[in-house]
């Protein structure tokens, strides 16, 4: 018996942000920190989640770095 198994989506959502010193490398807008949220479902089931920050651009929103 096989069975296929495929990547539905996964999703990354801003919890919360704050702002900080620095700008942008890409655009030169303003910089903040941010706590990420990744969710990832297989076959329309929750699979795994996993939490972690991120230093984001709050114009063009590039991830400018992100820490586990």
């Amino acid at each position: 018996m096989v069975c296929f198994c495929f990547l539905v989506d996964q999703t990354k959502k801003v919890k919360r942000s704050k702002p900080v010193a620095g700008s942008c490398s890409r655009c030169g807008g303003g910089a903040s920190v941010a706590d990420m949220i990744t969710q990832t479902r297989f076959c329309y089931v929750p699979f795994y989640c996993k939490s972690w920050k991120a230093i984001m651009c709050t114009f063009c929103g590039a991830m400018l770095k992100s820490y586990t």
